[in-house]
């Protein structure tokens, strides 16, 4: 919300469609949270709001603390402590612990549903390279998509390799006995 308001105040629904905008409409983004992330920053002193328009809109205004705020998240490398859960890799821990779980489907099924979103993800670079390329941000962004599907794909033939080769060997069945060690066996 600072970056979007750093080009000028702006009210929810302008911060949700610049937001949209700049993602290519990759990640969409609740206009309730909008307002609460901006109740939030009011608090903090980071925003303002501003006196609401003839339409009713209350744009927000970035303050001094806001744009310090801005700079500082700017130059601050994400730790890997701050990023979500890995659902992923939570789902394959699980599964592997799960009784009755076909891992190797699970990961097979991941792969494929990985593989035609790679497909989707080249197929919009393809054209978005075909168009002006005044859309670096949103380019930037499928880029980063691209480089996540490979490598969570990468990542999925490794736990399989691992799992096979890991994988203990099913025990050989339990061979019938000939007929003759049968009838010894009744006696």
């Amino acid at each position: 919300m600072l970056a979007l308001l750093e080009r000028g105040p702006m009210y929810g629904y302008q911060l949700r469609v610049a937001f949209e905008e700049s993602v290519g409409g990759t990640w969409s983004l609740n206009i309730g949270q909008v307002y609460t992330t901006l109740s939030r920053l009011e608090r903090d002193g980071f925003v303002v709001a501003l006196p609401a328009s003839e339409g009713g809109q209350r744009p927000y205004e970035l303050t001094g603390p806001g744009r310090t705020e801005l700079a500082s998240w700017f130059a601050t490398p994400l730790e890997r402590t701050d990023r979500p859960r890995d659902e992923l890799a939570i789902k394959l821990a699980l599964a592997m612990t799960t009784p009755g779980v076909d891992v190797a489907a699970v990961v097979q099924s991941q792969r494929t549903s990985g593989m035609r979103a790679l497909q989707e993800y080249t197929r919009l670079k393809v054209r978005s390279d075909k168009r002006a390329q005044g859309d670096l941000s949103w380019l930037l962004v499928l880029d980063a998509m691209i480089f996540q599907c490979e490598a969570e794909i990468r990542w999925l033939d490794h736990c399989e390799a691992t799992i096979l080769r890991d994988r203990p060997a099913p025990a050989p069945a339990a061979q019938p006995a000939p007929a003759a060690d049968r009838e010894e066996a009744k006696s």
